[in-house]
């Protein structure tokens, strides 16, 4: 089997390409209590779990929120900020701009 040569814009990815997710349910408030405590220290939850287990935790280069949108949800958004559904960065935007407001009301509470 030959091994084809990776892009050199994937390269930096070739690790991440290979790893192996692993996905765990639970009854009860374990997820609650993992999630809540990644989130005291400023954690992720995949990176709280890497903690709690014994492996080594980076801190992200760029710590960021994401959030998956299907077009239903672009309908629905173009509707609440006055949009067009095609203009998915005007509505990113908006979402940005909603996220701002909800952590500046949240600080000062």
């Amino acid at each position: 089997m030959v091994k084809k040569k990776l892009p050199k814009k994937w390269s930096r990815s070739e690790k991440s390409i290979r790893a192996i997710q692993l996905a765990f349910e639970f009854s009860g408030n374990i997820p609650h209590i993992i999630r809540d405590e990644a989130s005291k220290l400023g954690l992720s939850p995949s990176d709280q779990i890497r903690k709690i287990v014994g492996l080594e935790v980076t801190p992200p280069k760029r710590p960021r929120l994401t959030i998956s949108l299907n077009q239903k949800d672009y309908q629905s958004l173009a509707a609440r900020y006055c949009l067009s559904p095609d203009d998915k960065e005007g509505i990113r935007e908006a979402i940005r701009n909603d996220l701002i407001e909800f952590a500046e009301k949240a600080q000062n509470e």
